[in-house]
């Protein structure tokens, strides 16, 4: 996915919901931080850009999210990328997480007012996931020389006490690889 393609998914997730404030916490937010030609091809392979609302309780604007612009849908199958809609709570995220977001917005995105994961918050939330994509994501940004091993340890002690072990060794492994 590029920029252009997440500015698009974000215009049609605002225009669906009409809903601006929006949160991007998948592996795509990682464009909110880096031009896509800055980033390896790892970083973004993915069609799919996870798409979550600040207020949405019972997740309604998510489904509407996954209806309109989601996996097999006309704008999927017209644009070869799509927008998942999630739930904030599904994700596990480092404390104080809200006051490091990336703004994205450009001509294209319209009304949205979307926010990206901050690229560290990202790669330790991604490293919780234990996914192989996942940490092929983390390791290539770590390559590249686009996320600090450090910063992630300091932000996996900010997680819950619950998986801050878990993800602390997947970063330490990860960065060994």
């Amino acid at each position: 996915m590029n920029r252009s393609e997440l500015s698009h998914i974000l215009r049609a997730a605002c225009d669906v919901t009409e809903d601006p404030a929006i949160l991007v916490i998948g592996s795509q937010a990682i464009l909110a931080s880096f031009d896509e030609e800055e980033l390896p091809a790892e970083a973004i392979r993915s069609i799919e850009a996870d798409v979550a609302f600040m207020d949405d309780p019972n997740e309604a604007k998510s489904d509407k999210v996954d209806g309109a612009i989601g996996e097999n849908s006309l704008f999927h199958e017209t644009r070869g990328v799509y927008g998942q809609g999630v739930g904030i709570s599904t994700a596990t995220l480092p404390s104080g997480w809200e006051s490091r977001l990336v703004a994205f917005e450009n001509a294209v995105t319209g009304d949205s007012s979307a926010v990206c994961l901050d690229p560290h918050d990202l790669v330790v939330f991604e490293a919780g996931c234990r996914a192989r994509k996942d940490f092929d994501f983390a390791r290539a940004l770590m390559v590249a020389g686009l996320i600090d091993v450090e910063i992630l340890l300091a932000r996996a002690a900010l997680l819950p006490a619950t998986v801050a072990d878990r993800v602390t060794k997947a970063v330490k492994r990860t960065a060994r690889r």
